[in-house]
C-alpha cells in the first residue's frame, strides 16, 4: 500500500505541476459546427452494441469454467489469443476504411456489414456441443472467437472513425463523446446480470443452455441495433481528402498495385505510432481500462467467495446490483465530466475523473464485508468515474490528435488511428482475461472446495482486487500530465486546415 500512495502523491504532484500551462482560452462552438441531438443518439447506439458485445463475451466466458469446468487458465488465453490477431487486423481495417472511394462513403459499408456479420457469428458462437472434452471446447471456442473478431473489427473500426470527423468543434467532440458515451454505458447496465441470467434454473436448465439462449437475443439485437449509424449518418469525408489527392498524384488511379499499398500501409502505421500525444492516450486508456478490465472478472471471485462464502446465486445477485449501481452511476459521471472537459480542459478533467476512481478502488478493502453484504454497493459510484471519464474524453482528445496528424502529415486518417487505439483497448481487454485467469489460480483458489478456500486464496484476491486498478490508473495520470494538445492549440490546427483546404479547392477549381 506504500507503493500505491506513492503513486498517488506522484500523480497529484503532476497534475499540480501542469494546471499553470492549461488551457486558458474558451471557443465558443459555432451553430454549423454542431451535430443535432438525434445524430448523436444514433452514433450512440453504435456505442451501446460495442460496449455489449464486449462486455457480453468477457462476461459470459466465465461459464466456460462453472458450467464446463474448465482450467481459468485456458479460459483466460481464450480471452487473449484472438485480441492478438487485432494487432493485424484492426490497423488494416483502418487503412482500408480511410482508402475507401464509394457512392456510400469510407465508413458506411463496412458499418452495416459488419454488425450484421458480428451479431450472427456471437450468436453461433456460443451454441456449445455436449459431453466433450476439455480440448474440445478449447479449439471450438478459440476458432469461433477468431471469425467474431474479425467480423467485430469490420464494424467497429469504421465506426470509431466515424465519430472522429463528425465535427471539427474543440468541444461539440467532446458533446458527442459524451452522449455516445452515455448511451453506451446502457450496456453495463444489463450486462452484470448475464452470469445471473445464464443461471436462472426457471428460465434454462443449466449455465450451458442459459449461454446458448442469451447469446442468441445479444446476437439479433446487436444486428438489428448495429446498422442504425451506416443508415442515419452521413460523413464529412467520403473519399480521399484533396490533400491526400495531391499528395498521391503521381501515383496510378484506383486502388493502385500491392507494393503501392503495402508501402502506404506501413507509412501511414509508422507515422501514427511517431505521435507523441496519441501514444499518451493509448497509454493512459490501456492503463485505466486494463486495471478495470482485471478486476471486473476476478471481483466476482471475491464477492462470491469471501463475501458469500461460495453461494454462486446469492454472489451473482449482489454483484448485479454493485454492477447496475456503477452503471447508473456512470451516467451521472458523464454527465459531470462532459461539462468539466468544456469548462477546465479535457486534460484537468481526466486528472479529476480518474482520482475519484482510485479512491473507489480502495474502498473495497473496506466494503466488501462478509458482515454487511449490502457494503459491495458502496465502492461502485466511485470507480464508475474511471471508464465514465476515460471513454468520454479520449475519443474527443483522440479528434483533436487527428487534426494535428493532418496538418503534419496531410492525410486523413482517422480509421488508423482510430483502429490502433482501440487495438490498444482490446490488448487491455485481452491482458486483463489472461491474467485474471493466471492470477486466480497463482491465489489457490480451486472451485472444486466452494465456499471452503484457504485464508490465503481470499486474501490473495482481495489484495489483486484492489491494489492492481489503483496502481495502474495512478500511472494513468501520470501519463497524461504532459498530454500537450491545448484549446488554444486546437483551435490553431483548426483555422490552419481550413486556409490549407480552401487554398487547395481553388488552385484545383
Amino acid at each position: 500500500m506504500k507503493a500505491v500512495t506513492r503513486l498517488w502523491k506522484i500523480a497529484l504532484a503532476a497534475w499540480h505541476n501542469r494546471l499553470s500551462v492549461d488551457e486558458v482560452p474558451h471557443y465558443a462552438t459555432a451553430p454549423e459546427d454542431r451535430i443535432s441531438f438525434g445524430h448523436k443518439v444514433v452514433y450512440g447506439l453504435g456505442a451501446f452494441v460495442n460496449n455489449l458485445l464486449a462486455a457480453a463475451i468477457g462476461g459470459m466466458v466465465i461459464i466456460l469454467n462453472l458450467g464446463l469446468g474448465m482450467n481459468p487458465a485456458l479460459v483466460g488465453l481464450l480471452g487473449a489469443l484472438p485480441r492478438l490477431t487485432d494487432a493485424i487486423t484492426d490497423p488494416m481495417m483502418g487503412y482500408i476504411s480511410d482508402h475507401t472511394r464509394s457512392r456510400w462513403g469510407r465508413r458506411r459499408p463496412y458499418i452495416f456489414g459488419g454488425a450484421i456479420a458480428a451479431g450472427v457469428i456471437y450468436a453461433l458462437l456460443w451454441q456449445l456441443p455436449r459431453d466433450q472434452s476439455e480440448q474440445f471446447y478449447f479449439w471450438f471456442f478459440l476458432v469461433g472467437s477468431l471469425v467474431f473478431y474479425l467480423a467485430y473489427t469490420v464494424f467497429a473500426t469504421p465506426w470509431v472513425a466515424l465519430g472522429y470527423e463528425l465535427t471539427p468543434d474543440y468541444h461539440e467532440r467532446t458533446r458527442l463523446m459524451g452522449v455516445q458515451n452515455f448511451i453506451g454505458q446502457l450496456a453495463y447496465v444489463v450486462s452484470p446480470w448475464f452470469l445471473w441470467i445464464m443461471t436462472n434454473q426457471a428460465w434454462f436448465d443449466d449455465q450451458v443452455a442459459g449461454a446458448a439462449g442469451l447469446a442468441i437475443v445479444i446476437g439479433i439485437f446487436a444486428a438489428v441495433v448495429g446498422v442504425l449509424p451506416a443508415v442515419l449518418l452521413r460523413e464529412r469525408f467520403k473519399t480521399r481528402t484533396d490533400e491526400e489527392l495531391l499528395r498521391h498524384q503521381g501515383e496510378p488511379a484506383g486502388s493502385g498495385s500491392l507494393g503501392i499499398q503495402l508501402r502506404s500501409f506501413f507509412e501511414g502505421f509508422g507515422a501514427t505510432l511517431k505521435s507523441r500525444p496519441f501514444l499518451k492516450l493509448c497509454a493512459a486508456t490501456f492503463l485505466v481500462f486494463n486495471g478495470f478490465m482485471l478486476i471486473s472478472s476476478f471481483q466476482f471471485y471475491v464477492i462470491i467467495y469471501y463475501v458469500f462464502a461460495g453461494d454462486q446465486a446469492l454472489g451473482a445477485e449482489y454483484a448485479g446490483y454493485a454492477g447496475t449501481l456503477g452503471a447508473i452511476s456512470t451516467f451521472v459521471v458523464i454527465f459531470l465530466v462532459t461539462w468539466l472537459g468544456t469548462r477546465i480542459g479535457k486534460r484537468r478533467a481526466f486528472f479529476f475523473s480518474t482520482g475519484i476512481s482510485i479512491l473507489g478502488y480502495g474502498m473495497k478493502w473496506f466494503a466488501y464485508n462478509p458482515d454487511h453484504p449490502w457494503l459491495v454497493l458502496l465502492p461502485a459510484p466511485f470507480m464508475a468515474f474511471g471508464l465514465g471519464g476515460l471513454f468520454t474524453l479520449m475519443g474527443s482528445m483522440m479528434a483533436d490528435v487527428v487534426d494535428v496528424d493532418e496538418l503534419e502529415c496531410n492525410e486523413r486518417r482517422e480509421g488508423m488511428f482510430g483502429s490502433i487505439y482501440w487495438w490498444v483497448v482490446k490488448l487491455g481487454m485481452a491482458a486483463a482475461l489472461a491474467g485474471g485467469g493466471f492470477l486466480l489460480n497463482a491465489t489457490g483458489f480451486d472451485v472444486e472446495l466452494g465456499g471452503d478456500q484457504t485464508e490465503r486464496a481470499i486474501f490473495l484476491m482481495r489484495l489483486f482486487d484492489v491494489v492492481i486498478p489503483m496502481v495502474a490508473s495512478a500511472v494513468a495520470i501520470w501519463a497524461i500530465a504532459t498530454y500537450p494538445i491545448t484549446e488554444e492549440r486546437a483551435h490553431r490546427v483548426r483555422q490552419e486546415l481550413e486556409r490549407r483546404r480552401g487554398a487547395v479547392l481553388a488552385a484545383r477549381a
